[in-house]
């Protein structure tokens, strides 16, 4: 199959084309720059040039194959309704280039608006109220393609998709400790975030894009809740730093900045019946023993 990637040099995209490369598909990556395009191309895969904002390339490429994985998102938290609205004009721009193909088209959404409380489950919708929820329109408007003749899919991930080369929230906590002097977690940290390796995330993107049917959500989830203070501590050890606990609300806001408030969620999430309808199953080491590996403290 000729897949066209979009983020396909990210953190969770690159890992998604070396994924498909290896189950003998064909990529076509959207990239932005010449580096990337330069990149890009060392892996063996085809080069498209363009962004999320030229939707007109989204288009070309949709068209020119099989199918389509979507992983590229603006990761601006402190404007994420700005960033919502970016991805639901490209998943609506790629969609209406498949409709009535039958070829699938498989997105990246989150957990992190889901309900709190208890695990979240696959068939889970959105608190509307929630920030976050924002992101989960491209999901809506994925769905409703179904209807459509497009065989859709959307892949939730956790708070952390870790490993290796990871740019994410981890990195960003880490990264806080080092300037404030201690590892702070808010309240008692007993909140938990659910977490999955990259390579499992990655390889659940390719079974979806194989192998579901149209309408499907899955949960791309290894650990299903880590208590936050529990990554306090292995930063602050690490680091050689103090732990502590920072009030929640506007305490939290003024130690985390816009982490301030996700960092206090509770986003415990299951992977289980994306295990039984894909027959997925996470391999990777788990949050806390990545960061036991070292990589995430090396000197910047």
């Amino acid at each position: 199959m000729r897949v066209f990637v979009t983020g396909s040099t990210g953190f969770i995209g690159s890992a998604v084309v070396r994924e498909l490369q290896e189950a003998g598909h064909q990529v076509l990556g959207l990239v932005r720059s010449d580096a990337n395009a330069s990149a890009l191309a060392e892996t063996g895969a085809e080069v498209h040039r363009g962004s999320l904002d030229d939707l007109d390339s989204l288009r070309a490429g949709a068209a020119a194959t099989d199918g389509v994985i979507h992983t590229a998102f603006n990761h601006d938290f402190t404007d994420i309704a700005a960033a919502a609205a970016t991805d639901l004009a490209a998943v609506e721009a790629i969609g209406e280039v498949l409709v009535g193909s039958g070829r699938p088209l498989v997105i990246a959404s989150g957990v992190g608006a889901l309900h709190k409380g208890r695990p979240s489950v696959e068939t889970d919708v959105a608190d509307s109220t929630e920030p976050m929820a924002r992101r989960m329109q491209s999901e809506v408007a994925l769905l409703a393609l179904a209807e459509r003749g497009v065989r859709t899919s959307a892949v939730r991930l956790p708070p952390s998709v870790h490993g290796e080369g990871d740019h994410g929230l981890v990195p960003r906590l880490i990264q806080i400790a080092r300037d404030k002097g201690v590892s702070a977690h808010p309240g008692d940290g007993e909140n938990r975030w659910s977490a999955v390796h990259r390579l499992d995330a990655a390889r659940l993107f390719r079974l979806a894009l194989e192998n579901s049917p149209a309408g499907r959500v899955y949960h791309a989830i290894g650990d299903q809740g880590v208590p936050v203070r529990d990554i306090a501590d292995a930063i602050g050890r690490h680091l050689g730093l103090p732990v502590t606990s920072v009030a929640r609300g506007d305490e939290a806001v003024r130690h985390f900045g816009w982490l301030g408030a996700f960092f206090g969620n509770d986003v415990q999430s299951s992977s289980a019946l994306t295990q039984q309808w894909l027959g997925w199953r996470p391999t990777g080491v788990g949050l806390l023993a990545d960061l036991e590996q070292g990589h995430y403290f090396k000197a910047l």
